[in-house]
């Protein structure tokens, strides 16, 4: 059952086998404006089957799942509804899983353990074409990659790559890190949300990466944060 409608709301569409889990979630975005909770989905094949079935803005995807688990649901919703975007729910237990959710084509990490708050801004952030890391998750990401080569080597390279941008395009990348969305970032830098776009569309191509998640990271690599 659809809940918190209004004119131009984020559909949103909750996966997760715990139903108090979804309970919680739905509260929190039918207290907030501009969300529409569409369904609910309590296995990542139910997860993929509700996308078909209602085209939601966001998923928000929880990893460890019966049936399907999140991470195959979010490379299955990812490839077929790419105009859906999906934010996963992680744990500090679940690190292993964050490279591979990566790869598979989330758009961003919330902790399930989180501030409410921090969840509703982040999924605006990945619904106005952003990426968002909550700074917990941010931190867990980099301390991962880490370990996959020497922390040095991925500092050198990160500053390597972030000063082949300019002065106003490194601005925009930090503010990238941070997860604000592109009219947030034009705010701050009191330019146009279509230059901001453009910006974006340059910084991805100069630093070789295909999403604004992995560029917030580089960010945090280079110590733009």
């Amino acid at each position: 059952m659809e809940t918190g409608k209004g004119a131009g709301a984020l559909r949103v569409l909750l996966a997760d086998d715990e139903a108090m889990m979804r309970a919680g979630l739905r509260a929190i975005l039918s207290a907030a404006p501009g969300f529409a909770v569409v369904g609910e989905a309590a296995d990542g094949a139910e997860a993929v089957a509700l996308t078909a079935e209602h085209r939601p803005d966001l998923v928000l995807m929880d990893v460890r799942m019966p049936r399907m688990n999140g991470l195959d649901a979010v490379e299955a919703i990812s490839s077929a509804y790419p105009g859906t975007a999906v934010v996963v729910l992680t744990t500090f237990g679940e690190d292993a899983y964050i490279e591979r959710a990566l790869a598979g084509g989330a758009d961003g990490f919330v902790l399930k353990t989180g501030d409410p708050h921090q969840l509703v801004a982040g999924l605006r952030a990945v619904a106005d074409g952003g990426a968002y890391l909550s700074p917990e998750v941010a931190r867990r990401v980099v301390g991962l990659l880490d370990g996959s080569s020497p922390r040095r080597s991925r500092a050198t390279r990160a500053r390597a790559l972030v000063d082949r941008l300019t002065a106003r395009e490194r601005q925009v990348l930090a503010l990238v890190g941070e997860g604000c969305p592109n009219d947030e970032i034009a705010r701050r830098l009191g330019i146009a949300a279509g230059t901001v776009k453009v910006h974006v569309g340059s910084i991805l191509t100069r630093l070789g990466v295909d999403n604004r998640v992995r560029a917030a990271i580089l960010a945090y690599e280079a110590g733009l944060l």
